[in-house]
């Protein structure tokens, strides 16, 4: 009974991986066409340096193949969280800023929020799925940022979808190394790594 309750999560946790991956790879799409579209309308150019944002996770990590599953998963669900904060507030910036004067960028960022905010869930169902629920939330919502002018808020979303952009990269990346067997590729810790 207990091998066939264990084959049932490795099969659901599979199956929740691929569907995960999937998910991603049309996040990273739309995230690239809305950044051709935010730039256009924001005016801004495609080549613009943007240093590191405030409050934004970077997706680069310099011991990703040492990472446990359960590391891999709470990173994502953190920067996921993370990020529908800010593309909520980068949603309501637009509306204050244009109206509806531009309805297509407003609708393009509702959707990839939409979509971050069913890929955070799905992680918070790996996570469960694996007998670890989700941490609260509390601990997601980044601080208010200073008051920035309006040219420092369009860079400021420049930088959060070309970082959302490689979170996108990454997750496929991190689901792909959870469906493999073998250490590090599991969710549930080993006894080495358990206090």
């Amino acid at each position: 009974m207990a091998a066939a309750d264990s084959a049932s999560a490795t099969l659901r946790r599979h199956d929740l991986c691929s569907r995960g991956i999937r998910l991603a790879g049309k996040m990273r799409s739309d995230v690239v066409d809305l950044l051709d579209t935010y730039v256009e309308q924001q005016g801004l150019d495609a080549s613009a340096s943007v240093a590191a944002v405030e409050g934004v996770p970077v997706a680069a990590v310099e011991h990703w193949d040492e990472q446990t599953g359960t590391q891999r998963l709470l990173e994502n669900l953190a920067a996921y969280r993370a990020f529908r904060a800010l593309l909520a507030q980068m949603l309501e910036e637009q509306q204050e800023q244009l109206g509806e004067a531009d309805a297509t960028l407003g609708r393009a960022l509702a959707a990839v929020l939409l979509q971050v905010s069913a890929f955070t869930y799905h992680l918070e169902e790996l996570l469960r799925l694996e007998n670890r629920g989700p941490p609260g939330e509390e601990a997601a919502v980044p601080p208010m940022p200073p008051p920035l002018s309006l040219f420092e808020r369009k860079l400021r979303g420049l930088g959060v979808l070309r970082e959302l952009a490689q979170w996108a990269v990454r997750s496929a990346r991190d689901l792909r190394q959870l469906t493999k067997p073998g250490p590090g590729s599991g969710v549930a810790p080993s006894p080495a790594e358990s206090p």
